[in-house]
């Protein structure tokens, strides 16, 4: 669904999306950078497999991704482990094979990524426009119907 204009010029600038960095090993995915998904709208995900609050969004997550990705829609799951059965890059990936999450998840074992956008919270969600900038960050679980608005407004910008 399109939203008017002034519902998309509602988002703000929330400042140059931090580059991903510190990301040892990708899941799903060749190396990424937000640099080479310019053009496109990113949602950078933070999360570990053991979080309950993190296995409860990520339905949400996945059908976002599905729906979304042909329009120019990516998602970054940056797993930032938290307990020590999380800090094992095979217990991550087999957790993300018997979750079926299809969309590229980034390794970040020493919180580099974590670090560079002052993230607190798993899961976090920061919405990046196709230029590159940060124009909704979302924390926890709830709010899906917001989180979806902010894609389809930032799509919107996109197409414009």
């Amino acid at each position: 669904m399109d939203r008017a204009p002034a519902a998309r010029a509602a988002l703000p600038d929330l400042g140059a999306a931090p580059e991903l960095r510190g990301i040892t090993e990708w899941i799903n995915s060749g190396s990424l950078t937000l640099e080479g998904l310019r053009g496109s709208v990113v949602l950078v995900h933070f999360w570990t497999f053991d979080c309950i609050n993190c296995q409860n969004v990520q339905p949400y997550v996945k059908a976002w991704y599905m729906r979304y990705r042909a329009q120019g829609f990516t998602i970054i799951g940056v797993h930032t482990p938290e307990l020590d059965i999380e800090r094992d890059i095979r217990n991550v990936r087999a957790a993300v094979a018997r979750e079926g999450v299809t969309f590229p998840v980034a390794f970040d074992p020493t919180y580099a990524t974590w670090n560079a956008y002052g993230n607190h919270y798993w899961p976090a969600f920061y919405f990046v426009d196709r230029v590159g900038h940060v124009r909704h960050a979302q924390f926890g679980e709830g709010d899906y119907d917001r989180a979806e608005r902010v894609i389809e407004d930032l799509l919107a910008e996109a197409r414009a």
